[in-house]
Order: structure tokens, then sequence, then C-alpha cells
């Protein structure tokens, strides 16, 4: 039996390679650099910081034209570093009291990322690691230092943490698994890795074990690192790689076909997307519709704000393939975990509280009409809905409404076609709106639940925090409660309610929410297939039965067992 190494699974699947180690270390580098003039080594950090500016807006480009919007955003967070006159300035300094330019520029950013680390918030942690990594790039400029060295066979990588800007650049068909000793499940690197569908794994103690060259087997659910795998364990998991590549054909083959309980009731399967692109996989899956058009994307990975016209176009696109289905556009819900280099967003202790979402669409109507315009243009050529994030309270949704009639009155003084009407909701993604649900449905044409905020905000439990992400559990109690009240709220004033967070995509919460009515349930593509054979197999009353015991535990880890063995039987 071979060695097992444990970690914490994130991107689930099997992968087979051969390690490849990629070392952070530049202090050999740094002992053979050749220090000049004080002169002549600014000259080399004002070059190599226009060459890494460069690369950054390269990568940019490059990801919003594959319509890899993940990574586009972060990286656009570096730009706006690398234009940091403080930092600079910092770096400057430390060269004219003779240091060598790659040592200043590790040692600003190191301080730098220390401050932000000192916090404790997770954005800025996360501001932490992206400092670190523009440091780096720049020193490796300056260095001369090489990229990595992939090949063309698989190959699993294998590192402490690795910088998000070395992934965007990394092929899945070549790396197909990563294995990071630290990195937490919110990094940025990780959020990249789920982007391009790279098996991973982080929280691995390996790094004395995990050596160039050494084959593993790599299960991402698990979060289990096989060394050396013999004979008979490589045949195991081979095979599970045959399954799972058979079952995404299986799943592609019943794409079509709906999502209806064994009695009868229809569920509308819709996806969650950030760009037009994304609905290639999406209708390869079979959505329903969009139930989830996150348009904030849009404004990053550039400097300016986007034209009427830009959004029109983008928006336009994705509602004529959305066909007759429903295509919810969310409105601008930028700040917390988004920030615009080019919005001037004072810097937060606690951004997720802040001046985010709806408080700024409300605030900068400007923006905000702009942008109403384009999605009423935009239903024109489709079945298109406009959702609000971050509502709490009746008077935001009249405030929007007023906003939408001089967006309607703008549009008819300038004699372009638009919608003239289109159904208005919002997101329940805090206590408060799920506590005075019964009112915000009377402003409302309905309502999508979004599961990440809303958990996070009624357990107060930081999702991106290690220390308490144990606790972060979608099935506790006070959640579901929320959610079923939420649900009644909609369907006793006659408008629909879906649920867009993470929860939608869980095969186990599916069971829950048809019992408690749920009518759309909007996700990732990839995560529909499981979600539609769920509920195929399903008869509503026996749903309601399961959610009745459910409701009498007081427990989510309990809960969640529970469930698990529910559907086993």
């Amino acid at each position: 039996m071979s060695e097992v190494l444990k970690g914490i699974g994130i991107v689930a699947g099997t992968a087979i390679g051969k390690i490849k180690v990629l070392s952070e270390d530049l202090s050999r580098h740094l002992h053979h650099y050749s220090v000049e003039a004080p002169v002549r080594e600014v000259e080399k950090f004002l070059v190599a910081l226009n060459q890494a500016t460069e690369q950054v807006e390269k990568i940019i480009e490059n990801a919003n034209k594959h319509g890899e919007d993940k990574q586009a955003g972060i990286m656009e967070a570096h730009l706006a570093m690398l234009g940091d006159p403080m930092l600079k300035e910092a770096v400057l300094q430390k060269i004219k009291d003779s240091m060598s330019a790659p040592q200043a520029v590790l040692e600003v950013t190191q301080e730098y990322a220390a401050e932000f680390a000192a916090i404790d918030d997770q954005y800025l942690l996360e501001r932490s690691a992206d400092v670190l990594d523009i440091g780096r790039r720049i020193a490796k400029i300056l260095l001369d230092v090489r990229g990595v060295e992939l090949g063309s066979e698989p190959i699993i990588l294998f590192a402490r943490d690795i910088e998000p800007s070395v992934l965007t650049d990394i092929s899945s068909e070549v790396v197909t698994g990563l294995i990071l000793e630290h990195g937490s499940t919110t990094s940025h690197a990780v959020i990249i890795a789920k982007a391009k569908g790279i098996i991973t794994v982080v929280g691995v103690p390996g790094s004395l074990k995990l050596l160039d060259g050494i084959q593993v087997a790599l299960d991402g659910t698990s979060g289990e690192v096989v060394l050396s795998p013999d004979k008979a364990e490589l045949g195991l998991y081979l095979a599970r790689i045959r399954e799972e590549r058979e079952r995404y054909v299986r799943d592609l083959a019943n794409a079509s076909l709906p999502a209806v309980t064994v009695d009868g009731k229809r569920v509308q399967l819709a996806v969650n997307i950030s760009t037009p692109q994304d609905m290639e996989q999406a209708l390869m899956f079979g959505c329903d519709g969009v139930g989830l058009y996150r348009t904030e994307f849009l404004f990053m990975g550039r400097n300016n704000f986007p034209t009427e016209e830009e959004q029109f176009q983008a928006y336009r696109e994705v509602a004529e393939k959305c066909g007759e289905n429903l295509c919810v556009i969310r409105t601008l819900d930028i700040g917390g975990d988004k920030p615009l280099s080019y919005l001037d967003i004072d810097q937060e202790s606690n951004p997720f509280l802040g001046w985010r979402a709806i408080r700024i669409s409300l605030e900068r109507t400007d923006l905000f009409v702009t942008q109403l315009k384009a999605i009423l243009r935009a239903g024109v050529y489709g079945n298109v809905a406009l959702m609000l994030p971050m509502v709490i309270s009746s008077g935001e949704i009249r405030r929007a409404k007023e906003c939408l009639g001089q967006a309607m009155s703008e549009l008819e003084h300038e004699d372009k076609d638009f919608a003239r009407s289109v159904p208005l909701g919002i997101m329940v993604e805090t206590p408060a709106a799920a506590v005075i649900a019964p009112h915000l449905a009377k402003e409302c044409d309905f309502f999508s639940i979004g599961t990440n905020d809303l958990v996070q905000y009624t357990l107060a439990v930081d999702r991106g925090n290690q220390k308490v992400r144990k606790l972060y559990n979608y099935f506790h109690p006070a959640v579901l409660r929320l959610i079923d009240g939420v649900i009644s709220a909609a369907h006793d004033q006659g408008i629909w309610a879906g649920m867009c967070g993470e929860m939608a995509g869980d095969p186990l919460a599916a069971i829950l929410l048809v019992g408690m009515g749920i009518d759309e349930l909007s996700m990732n593509a990839t995560a529909m297939p499981k979600v539609r054979e769920l509920i195929r197999g399903i008869d509503v009353l026996l749903a309601k039965d399961l959610l009745q015991q459910v409701l009498s535990l007081d427990d989510g880890v309990e809960i969640r067992e529970y469930l698990v063995k529910a559907l086993k039987n």
C-alpha cells in the first residue's frame, strides 16, 4: 500500500501525473546579481516595472478574449498595484539608499504584504498575496529568471503556494493537477485553478516527500495524494478517470431532459455566468436560461467604465442565446471582494459590509441609469429580467424603480428601442431581507436567494477565513428556516423564488429545496447534471416529509449526515 498524504479537496476529479516542484526561492539569483550604481539600478527598475505592466496588460487582454473573466479580474488588481505611486516611490527610495533594484522590490512588497496580512480580514489577506506576486514578477525580470518549463507530458504541480499570474498562462491539458502546501480555498490561485478545471488539493504537508519526477494519483474530492501508486492503485485511479469521462459524455446526452420530479413538479435549472462566452458550456449542459448574469466582470480588467453601447452588446448577446428562456441580469455588484481601480472606493476595514452593490448604484445614479438603459435595450432581443443585489429595505427597491423610470424616459427621448416591461427582482442575501421578505415581495416580481452571503451573515462566519471555515454550513437550521420563509413569502405574494448561491448546485440541498417549493435553481453549468438527475428521481411529498424531519434537528453537520444517509436509502 502506497503512502497517502491528506489535504483539502478543492476541485473535484481524479488526476495522475509526475510531480513538478515550483520553487519560490530567488535568493540564489540575488546572490549572483551584479549591483550597479544607484542611478543605473533606478533605470533598470523603471524598465522592469514597465515590462511587468505590459505583461499583465497582455494577460488581461488574452483572458478577456477567451472569456476568462476571473483571471482578468484578478490581474486587474495586479495592474492597479503596479501603478501605485506610493509603492514605486518606496522602491526608489531604497535604491537611492544603495540597495539593489531586485532586493528593493522584494523588500518593499514584503513590507506591504506584511501590513495587509496583519489585519484580520480575508480581503486584505488576498491583497497581501497579490502584492507579493507583483514583487516577484518585477524581481524575476530584473534577475532574468525564466518561466516554468513544463514540457508536454501530463504533470501535477506542487508548491508551498503559487502566484496566480503563473497559473494564468498554464494549460489544463498539460497541468492536470495542482497540490499546494498552503493556499486557502478562496485564494486567487485556487479561483483560477477552478476556472481552468485543474484538479486541486490544498493544505498538503508534503514538501519533503513530493519531489520532482515522483508519480502521484490525486483525488480532488477526498483531498488524498497517493505517492508512487502501485499497479493495482494505478489501475483503480485510471478506472476513475475513465468513469469521469464516461459520466461527462452521459451528462451531455441527458442535457435536454427537464428537471421534473416523479410527480410532475418542474424546477428550472438556470446558469450563473460572468461573460457571454460562458453560455457555450451552459447550453451544452441544457440550461433553462440564465439565473444570474454577473455584470461586474464587464467593468473589470479595464481602466474605465464600459459605455452604454458596450454593455448593451454584451447583454444582448446573452439574451439572444437564452432564446425564450429568462435571462436574469444582476446590476453592478462591485465592492467587497471585487474592487475597481478606477472607482474611488475608500479603503474599508470590512468591505463586505461597506459601500458596495446597490449602495453604490443608488449613490452613483449616473452609472446605474446607464446600466439600466443597456439592460432595457437588450430586453428587445430576449426575455430579460433585472435583479438588484444586497437589498435590505423596500425603500431601496422603490428608489431603484425611480432610476428605472429615468432610464426609460431617456431612452424614449433618444428614440431607442427598449423593453417596456422588464421583471424586477432582488437577491435575498442578507438576514434583513430574509426576515422582511413578506414586505419586499410586494415590491418585486421574483426573489433569488444568494446563499453565499446569506450564510456568512446569518452565522457570522467569514467564508474565506480558514480558522472558521468549518462553521460555514448552509445546512445550519437557522439558514434553512430563513430560506423556507423566503420561499413561502414569495409564493404568498404570487411571485416565484429561485436560488443562485453555491447551495443551489448541491444535490444534497436540492431535495430540501424541492420540499420547500423552490421554482428555480441557478448554478455553475457543470453542477447541472447531478442536480437534474436527483430532481428527476424524487417525489415532492417525500421531499416535504424529509424537510420536516430535517427541520427538527438542531445541528448543521448532523443535518448533512442525515441527508447523506437518506439519499443512500
